[in-house]
């Protein structure tokens, strides 16, 4: 690492000796500049591999100077990473730095381990090329709880492949019963994380009032019911991954305090005033718009550029349809296995029905379907009427209603009435039809006061 350059931009001599003094301590060579001119000189004259630059200077307090000077650099080298540092109060600005292109932000007066990571996933991530196949070749990843060879999953695994030994953050996006979390398990299988703790989290699942216990713990006698000591979830994922599944059903008021663990790596138990300290590395999946959340203010920018350093998008099941015989082969195989009944074949019109079909709840409607026809039908060799007779399509012209002014709130309600109807409260086959889990199923009837007894 002694050969790796980075260039400081910052107009405070105090602080271009700390951070030089660090960076020196790591291994790093670093040039320290005070302006946008010398920086800019800089990055002409010299092969530095990362700028880690302030967003104020002298001249101006708007951060406008450091915006210019962080687009001239990603003109001249646009493979160069660049890291900004902004005090707390000016995430905005921030904020504003990565849409121009900047890798993350930090906050003034920064931690050193945090910065350290922040440039360490910088450098791994944009590693020239010849060391990044270096890397590649000593260990091929082994994914062989993902099933598929479609061109569209294949993309999918290579991008996991050469991120997964980073410890970037990643964001997993796609529509519900993609398999996200299975992405999630294989970034922290094929990290340097893999022997340390996985822990899963479904925030679309956890109320307000338990977030910071559930999150962070608490401490015995911290609140009404809390008779005993609660480890959190960050403190049992130390050293290791938290996966937020449905972080963006989270609500604003928690994403506040997502935000500054995520931002610091530190936060408090209740009823323990004492900051903790913690290192995880942090996967979120959503089935929801982020970018579309961020610009109605349902979800937090700063906390939206925290969460997606990289983001890996789960392409839908009708979207890599050769995969479905292939899934089709094996949900079957594990259904028999566990029933302990003879392996089943299927018809070639089978095989063409189940390749068709729209599945709005992709794989997990897939697997539901497959395990259901299965154990109903009692044979070994299905059928196309086999799968016909079981399927239970999610839309249905009964189902239609006058929508006429109504507001969006009054037409999700309705749809989940009238889907819960369909399916006689059967609250997995809804969420599938639905195309959400059952811990967003759950959330919607809370919040419309749908009183169900499943």
């Amino acid at each position: 690492m002694t050969d790796t350059k980075i260039l400081i931009v910052d107009d405070d001599a105090v602080v271009r000796s700390s951070l030089t003094f660090l960076l020196k301590r790591a291994g790093y060579l670093p040039t320290a500049v005070g302006g946008p001119k010398e920086a800019l000189q800089k990055v002409r004259e010299e092969d530095c591999r990362l700028v880690l630059m302030d967003m104020n200077f002298t001249l101006t307090t708007t951060g406008e100077e450091g915006i210019h000077l962080l687009k001239q650099v990603k003109i001249l080298r646009p493979d160069l990473p660049v890291i900004l540092m902004t005090a707390w109060g000016s995430i905005s600005l921030a904020v504003q730095g990565m849409q121009a292109g900047a890798f993350d932000f930090i906050t003034k007066p920064w931690n050193n381990l945090v910065l350290l990571k922040a440039i360490r996933n910088a450098l791994e991530l944009y590693a020239p090329v010849g060391k990044e196949e270096a890397a590649t070749t000593q260990t091929q990843p082994c994914f062989d709880k993902i099933i598929g060879k479609s061109p569209a999953l294949l993309s999918l695994l290579d991008t996991v492949a050469r991120i997964a030994p980073t410890t970037a953050s990643v964001l997993i996006t796609g529509e519900s019963g993609t398999g996200k979390e299975l992405i999630a398990e294989a970034v922290h299988t094929h990290s340097r994380r893999a022997k340390e703790p996985f822990v899963k989290v479904n925030l679309g699942g956890l109320s307000q009032s338990l977030f910071e216990s559930e999150m962070f713990g608490h401490k015995k006698g911290a609140f009404t019911d809390a008779y005993m000591d609660r480890t959190g979830r960050f403190e049992m994922a130390d050293k290791g991954t938290i996966f937020l599944d449905e972080i963006g059903d989270l609500e604003l008021s928690s994403q506040v305090k997502l935000l500054r663990v995520l931002q610091d790596q530190t936060f408090e138990v209740l009823g323990d005033s004492r900051p903790r300290k913690v290192d995880v590395r942090v996967v979120s999946a959503t089935n929801r718009d982020l970018p579309a959340m961020v610009r109605e203010h349902t979800f937090r920018e700063d906390l939206f550029y925290r969460i997606n350093l990289i983001t890996v998008h789960l392409p839908a099941l009708r979207e890599r349809r050769e995969d479905i015989p292939l899934l089709v082969r094996h949900f079957a195989d594990k259904q028999c296995e566990s029933n302990g009944l003879p392996k089943v074949e299927f018809t070639s019109e089978a095989m063409d029905y189940l390749s068709r079909l729209p599945y709005p709840g992709n794989i997990r409607e897939l697997k539901n379907l497959v395990e259901r026809t299965l154990l109903v039908s009692g044979k070994e060799i299905l059928t196309a009427d086999d799968f016909k007779s079981q399927y239970q399509h999610p839309i249905e012209q009964k189902m239609t209603t006058n929508l006429q002014g109504m507001t969006l709130e009054e037409i999700e309600k309705q749809t989940i009435l009238q889907t819960l109807e369909k399916y006689n409260n059967n609250m997995s086959q809804v969420a599938i039809a639905l195309g959400i889990s059952r811990a967003a199923l759950y959330r919607r009837l809370e919040k419309y006061n749908i009183q169900v007894n499943d």
